[in-house]
């Protein structure tokens, strides 16, 4: 299914091995890794559709699903569970009424999941005229050619602190940032204080050696101000670097995954943003245009725009914190049927240094 701007296979827990290497293992082959074009497996050759959702009945009386989100590399054996994926969140739903995991209604289904890597829980919002899921309606969002039915995503406040490190602003590495966590641990950064427009496209910041080299340095140590520990071998916190808007919205937005730039920008990620952008003192204030009469924030990204929803409140000690955040997306199925993984006995090549030549 696609989920959002990103693509994934969603299995139902039981169709999968219980213990979580013998599952990993599997599902490195069923998407092809580690391999740079996944050919011989489900995945687009990119971490945005290298994604995976393990769906469950939920025995939390909170939500009606369990929904575990699980990043298989590219290029490496290496599946990770240490983030949720907002994008994919957006065809739990539909993927659970199809399941029969979830009884659909006649116009509209509400489907409560709980985000397994956070704890969270989140509500999906979708039409099923007739009690079946319509993935044709009108709904557009960057990033995404066409059109198709609109999923409305309510994230109730998180149990985590908003500001991880307990500050407004920290300063890492000589650089001024603002560390968030609304359902993503986020690092904000002024992309002018990395020597950078924060305009460019997103190969031309990849391709940028000394930049690299800050922002890993910057995430390292972000990681452990956040509470995370050492956060080398993981995709969390991500970094996005913020600039005046062009287009109309809020803000300007690069976000790195962690190494990759995202070529538009992931859900949670921007409920991070949208939520460091109202912090008193951080460092989005100088830097975006809000209108204080409306909750909506736009944030602007490589390929367009993403609307989100966001206020705050204060917690009893004075903090800032979380009131409301909600987005709508779509999804869409794109195949149902069965994957033929390679054997678990044909352990994969290295990848040649030079590529295929054919």
């Amino acid at each position: 299914m696609r989920g959002g701007t990103s693509k994934g296979a969603y299995f139902l827990a039981a169709d999968l091995p219980a213990e979580p290497a013998l599952r990993d293992a599997l599902l490195l082959r069923v998407m092809g890794s580690p391999d740079p074009r996944q050919i011989d497996g489900l995945g687009g050759a990119h971490p945005l559709t290298s994604k995976v959702a393990v769906i469950s009945p939920s025995a939390d009386p909170r939500a009606d699903v369990d929904y575990l989100f699980l990043q298989v590399a590219v290029d490496r054996l290496e599946v990770s569970d240490r983030q949720n994926c907002g994008n994919i969140l957006a065809g739990v739903g539909p993927f659970a009424v199809e399941r029969g995991l979830v009884a659909p209604g006649q116009r509209e289904t509400a489907v409560r999941v709980r985000m397994v890597n956070s704890g969270d829980c989140a509500t999906a919002t979708f039409p099923t005229p007739g009690g079946r899921v319509d993935y044709s309606g009108g709904a557009e969002i960057s990033g995404v050619p066409g059109a198709a039915a609109p999923v409305v995503i309510e994230f109730p406040p998180g149990a985590s602190p908003l500001l991880p490190t307990g500050n407004v602003r920290d300063e890492i590495e000589g650089v001024a940032v603002t560390c968030v966590d609304n359902g993503m641990p986020t690092v904000l950064i002024a992309a002018s204080a990395l020597g950078v427009t924060g305009y460019e496209s997103p190969r031309d910041l990849e391709e940028d050696v000394s930049l690299a080299a800050r922002l890993r340095a910057i995430r390292l140590a972000a990681g452990r101000l956040m509470g995370l520990g050492d956060v080398s071998d993981t995709t969390v916190p991500k970094l996005t670097l913020l600039a005046p808007p062009r287009l109309g919205g809020a803000v300007t937005t690069r976000t790195f995954i962690p190494v990759h730039c995202h070529p538009s920008i992931g859900v949670l990620g921007a409920a991070g943003v949208a939520a460091g952008l109202r912090i008193e003192g951080g460092v989005g204030t100088e830097i975006a245009e809000l209108k204080p009469e409306s909750d909506r924030i736009r944030i602007e990204h490589p390929t367009g725009f993403l609307d989100i929803e966001s206020s705050l409140g204060t917690t009893p000690d004075g903090l800032p914190s979380a009131r409301r955040t909600a987005v709508v997306r779509t999804a869409r199925k794109i195949f149902d049927g069965t994957v033929f993984p390679r054997s678990a006995e044909t352990a994969p090549s290295p990848p040649h240094p030079l590529g295929d030549r054919r």
